[in-house]
């Protein structure tokens, strides 16, 4: 009980900084192995939102609470776990299957888009750690509005994507991302009911 009240208030704590807070199978192919050409999760972000338009662009901030940047995507320190969970609807039982991560969520509302990237260690199931995010994000209980889909992305087979939020926010952002980062696919797209 003591625990359930002390993770409620934390994300009470984080929703009030934040701002309040169809299926497609992979093809096996992203199991975590080989090269990247990224060195970071915050690179992939960042390539993302170079092919945004100006009237298609947010008010955003990345990274964790901490070290913040504004308007733009920042890396995430893995090890503010709580904050990861709550905030990217992180499963930490995952934890020990990621190198690093990096944000980009809407200064308005999370719920109506949050995006992150997590560099997956060599050798991860790409396509078991993806449900076990899905499934973790699906399950959340939503304290101002809930998101309306939920879309997960290989990129290279070493880092995952996932973003959830308002369907259409989603769309643009699932464009983009498969524009901008070659040879990106989705993972799995649902609604948040």
């Amino acid at each position: 009980m003591k625990k359930a009240k002390m993770l409620l208030l934390a994300a009470i704590m984080i929703l009030a900084v934040t701002g309040c807070g169809g299926k497609q199978e992979g093809n096996g192919e992203g199991s975590g192995g080989g090269e990247s050409k990224y060195a970071q999760s915050v690179e992939v972000l960042n390539e993302v939102v170079k092919v945004y338009g100006e009237d298609e662009l947010f008010a955003m901030y990345g990274g964790n609470q901490e070290n913040a940047v504004m308007d733009a995507p920042g890396s995430f320190d893995i090890s503010k776990t709580q904050e990861l969970e709550y905030t990217l609807g992180f499963p930490l039982d995952q934890l020990d299957k990621v190198e690093d991560a990096a944000s980009m969520v809407h200064m308005m509302n999370a719920n109506t888009f949050t995006g992150a990237v997590y560099h997956l260690k060599e050798g991860e199931d790409m396509d078991a750690f993806a449900e076990a995010v899905k499934s973790c994000i699906l399950a959340k209980q939503w304290v101002c509005g809930q998101p309306e889909t939920l879309v997960v992305i290989n990129v290279d087979g070493r880092y995952v994507i996932t973003a959830y939020g308002v369907a259409e926010l989603i769309e643009v952002f699932k464009g983009h991302a498969l524009s901008a980062l070659e040879g990106a696919q989705v993972i799995t797209e649902a609604p948040i009911v």
